[in-house]
This record gives structure tokens, sequence and C-alpha cells, in this order.
């Protein structure tokens, strides 16, 4: 257990949160811990809806790491089970669905890319079929008991898709119901989740209480926007910034958000002072943003390499160093096979659009035609951070 007092676990734990149900029970929960040398449960859970996490679910990770180092004990709880029904919390509409292969594929990739955010260590990882599985009919119906139907219309997006006559599906309703067995068969004491959760996880105090337990405090963390500035980070946006991706691309991501924004991402993805970032000049604050974030899941030396080879590109107007190399066979080969063969897109129709945009470059010259033959040999610039040296 961390030596820190309540007073400094509170700093800590408040730290870019929204908002605490209820900070006082939060008070008397840390204190008896603090007295029994006793860590709470805190508890987040993640559906493997997707193959790859990125910053936006950092932010809610960060928050465990903190967790993790004041000595409470982490709950990482891979949603397996609910994942299959999709979490109608923010929708507009009926999220699609996945079947069990496709969540037990994407959740193998959850351990490798967390272990950059939190100590694997520390961490305990459930996943939430291993008592779901179990449960018969009967037993999913009587949990239906907790919740009124009322009460499940009362939810914001619930009623705002009534209003414009859009289905909601039965199987929609179940969702918080389950998410909130899962802090009963856990026995959390914390739950943490994103602003969007706060319906799911109040959901989890009231079934906690029904079944005898200490209601858990609920903390929820605000939904980090995307690279657009406008809507949360989602790869159905276009807007995230994965962290496996090449330390250049997350740079010059970074280097894209807003002045306004880029505090924000301090505030929720960095551990600096906010005062000492305001105090700096926007462009050195946001060069030191993208060279943390870098360092964070690529490692210190990735991070000042990305910051020069950003720099020697958008300052000095230079080539970075070790950038790929494409060999030409074909005397009559076209600009979009090129961008095709060498893997630089990821299909024929993003490397229609950037060439037909002006976003394809041989040695500064700009190429407009996808039928352009290249014959030529030199450095091909495709977007604002991709090269590629043509031999």
């Amino acid at each position: 257990m961390t030596t820190l007092n309540l007073e400094d676990q509170l700093k800590i734990i408040k730290r870019g949160a929204v908002e605490i149900i209820s900070e006082e029970e939060l008070k008397k929960k840390l204190e008896e811990s603090i007295k029994l040398k006793k860590p709470l449960k805190v508890k987040a859970g993640f559906d493997p809806t997707a193959p790859d996490l990125h910053l936006g679910h950092t932010v809610l990770l960060r928050k465990l790491r903190q967790f993790q180092e004041l000595g409470h004990q982490v709950i990482f709880l891979i949603g397996d089970f609910t994942g299959r029904i999709g979490d109608p919390s923010g929708r507009s509409e009926t999220r699609k669905q996945i079947d069990k292969e496709e969540a037990i594929k994407n959740a193998a990739t959850y351990k490798n890319q967390v272990s950059k955010v939190l100590d694997l260590d520390k961490l305990r990882v459930v996943f939430n079929n291993e008592w779901f599985d179990q449960m018969t009919v009967l037993d999913i119906l009587k949990l239906t008991t907790h919740v009124t139907v009322s009460q499940m219309l009362a939810r914001a997006d619930f009623k705002k898709r009534l209003s414009k006559n859009e289905d909601i599906s039965l199987i929609e309703f179940m969702y918080p119901l389950l998410q909130g067995y899962d802090s009963v068969k856990l026995e959390a004491d914390i739950e943490l989740g994103g602003t969007d959760q706060i319906f799911n996880l109040l959901v989890g105090r009231d079934i906690q209480k029904d079944f005898g337990q200490a209601q858990q405090v609920v903390i929820t963390m605000p939904l980090l926007e995307g690279t657009d500035g406008a809507q949360k980070m989602s790869k159905s946006f276009s807007n995230y910034i994965g962290i496996n991706e090449p330390a250049a691309d997350i740079f010059g991501k970074i280097m894209s958000i807003s002045d306004t924004l880029m505090l924000k991402y301090y505030e929720l993805l960095t551990g600096v002072d906010l005062q000492d970032v305001k105090k700096m000049h926007p462009k050195e604050a946001k060069l030191k943003l993208a060279e943390i974030i870098v360092s964070q899941y690529h490692g210190a030396e990735a991070g000042k390499k990305a910051k020069i080879e950003f720099e020697q590109v958008f300052s000095q107007k230079e080539v970075p160093q070790d950038i790929p190399v494409y060999k030409i066979k074909n005397k009559k080969i076209t600009i979009l096979d090129i961008l095709i063969d060498s893997k630089m897109v990821s299909s024929k129709n993003e490397a229609r659009r950037l060439i037909e945009q002006g976003g394809v470059s041989l040695d500064g010259n700009r190429i407009d035609q996808v039928d352009t033959v290249i014959d030529t040999v030199g450095v091909l610039k495709v977007g604002k951070r991709r090269f590629l040296k043509l031999l």
C-alpha cells in the first residue's frame, strides 16, 4: 500500500475526473483502506469490439495506473460476453453485434497493448463470460427485476431515439444490467467509466445494493476528442490516434490538433503540471506533448527521433532519414500502382483521393493524375508525413 495520506490520494484520483459519486463515500472507503491497509477493488470494463486501443482508451487506463501506484487492486474486465451485445451508451442506433470468435480474437491483442500503460504484475484480468456463460435463462430474467422499463426510458440516449421514432432493441436494455452484475460478481469498491457510461455505472450501484453489497463509488472521466477536435476519438470517425501506430504518425497527428485541445491532452494523457504548460509557447508545448506521448508507447529514443524528423520535414523542409525504398521494376508503372504495391496506402480509394486532392508529389512536383507513369528515381511524398524513396 502507498504511504500517501487521504488528501494526497484524493488529489491524484480527482485529476481530470468529471464526477465522483460520491466524494464523501470515496473518502470513507480510502480512510478504511488506509486504516486496515486493505487495497480497494477498482474496476473498469472494456468490450473487445475492435482489436486496437487508441489514446481515448488510455484516459481510463492512465487513471487505473494511478490507482495501481496508490496500492489498490485494479481489475481489468474484458467484456467478451457483453461485447457480443454491444453497449448502447451514446449511440444513435443499435450497435452492431460481434460473434464470440471475433470477441476472443480482439481480446487477445489487449494484454500487450495495456502493458504499455498498466503494470501487468499488479493487474487482475477477468472475462465476464466466466459467470454469464454459466447462467440459465431464468437467472438472466431474474436480473431484469432490478430495473424498471420507465428507468430505462428515462435514459438520455434512449429518450432521444424514441423522440425520433427510432427503434430500440430489447437486448440494449440488458446491457446496463449485465454491466451492473459484473460489479456484484467482482465486489467492486470503485468503477471507472467515460461520461457516456454514467447510466450503466449507476445501475451497478443499485444492483450491488439489491444484492446486499456496499455500493461502488462511480468515477467518470471525460471523453477525449479526436484529431478533428469535435467528436470523441473513435475509429468510426477516423479521428483516432492508435497506441500501436508508427511513432512518426503519432507525432504528426498530435501536432495537428488545436491549441485548445492540446491542454486537455496534457491533463488526461500526461502527468505534466498544467501551470507549466500554460507558460510555454503553444508550438513548443505541442512539440513536447507529441514527444511525451510517442515516448510513452515507443520509448524515449523514438520520441526524440520523431521530434527531430518532424522539425526537419516541416520546419526545415527536409526529408527524414530511414525512409522506405521502392524499386521500380516496370518502366510503365503508374503512381496509383506504386502507392498500392508499396503499401503506402491502405486501399485504392485512398490512393485515388490523395492523388486527386494534390497530396502526392515527386521531388516537390505535384502528381494529380492517377495514371501518371513514373519512370524516374526520386523521393515520393504521400500526404503530410509519408515518404518513399524510388530507385
